[in-house]
């Protein structure tokens, strides 16, 4: 990581390539917004952190052709933090946390790299969407937070099978201790949550259960409000763990 101040300087680049790439703007402009997935009608307000001037402006230059996205200098609540992080340390993670609980704000991580001991303490601080540094392009950046937007999941592939490793084990450790907490989850919300676990969106787990995307929106607020969970990433590492999926 550099030692260099986080900045707030920005710059127009292209925005087709992972963060920190420079290449010639070549005109082709177009046809990258129609292909994101799940395009809002409002624009979503980000803010963009990172260690780095060239970093924070390779991703506000990604980010600022999108009409859907409104980018801002400060994060609050209502706001989507992309935040970039060469290393995931203690002064990470707290502003993580700080982001999340106390500005309420919703986090997109972008990072190299995490260790098997950091990716629970990254769901717990209420990460939601987490894209590798090195497939940060302006088409993964924005599915990411326009997910992280909705309060929807979104890890890479490799990721998630990491978490329903790391939580299986963690949950088979803890099997057959006595006061064990049950989280008392009904059927149709164990349903939704094994699909959400597969990586399915609200549209694609409505179909496959034949309910209304308004059904699934409301089991899982229903459950994450009860249970005090921070996103749907969250959701589904307390119901592994507790041996629900």
């Amino acid at each position: 990581m550099l030692n260099s101040p986080r900045t707030t300087t920005s710059s127009v680049r292209e925005s087709g390539t992972p963060i920190g790439t420079s290449v010639r703007d070549s005109g082709r402009t177009s046809g990258v917004t129609d292909r994101i997935s799940g395009i809002t009608d409002r624009r979503v307000p980000v803010a963009v952190t990172a260690p780095d001037p060239i970093s924070r402006e390779g991703a506000i230059s990604q980010l600022r052709r999108h009409p859907e996205i409104d980018l801002r200098e400060e994060t609050g609540p209502g706001t989507v933090a992309l935040l970039i992080e060469d290393a995931l340390d203690d002064a990470a993670l707290t502003r993580l946390r700080r982001i999340v609980r106390s500005e309420g704000a919703r986090a997109v991580l972008v990072t190299g790299a995490i260790r098997e001991s950091e990716l629970l303490d990254v769901v717990e601080c209420g990460v939601g969407a987490i894209v590798w540094r090195h497939e940060a392009t302006a088409h993964r950046l924005v599915q990411a937070v326009l997910a992280a937007s909705r309060g929807d999941g979104d890890l890479p592939a490799d990721l998630l099978g990491r978490l329903i490793s790391q939580v299986g084990t963690l949950h088979r450790g803890a099997a057959g201790r006595p006061g064990a907490p049950s989280l008392g989850l009904a059927p149709r919300e164990v349903d939704v949550l094994r699909l959400v676990a597969e990586g399915l969106d609200t549209g694609e787990i409505a179909g496959k259960l034949s309910y209304s995307e308004r059904t699934v929106k409301n089991v899982m607020h229903g459950l994450t409000t009860r249970l005090h969970l921070r996103n749907r990433a969250h959701a589904v590492a307390y119901a592994l763990r507790e041996g629900y999926i």
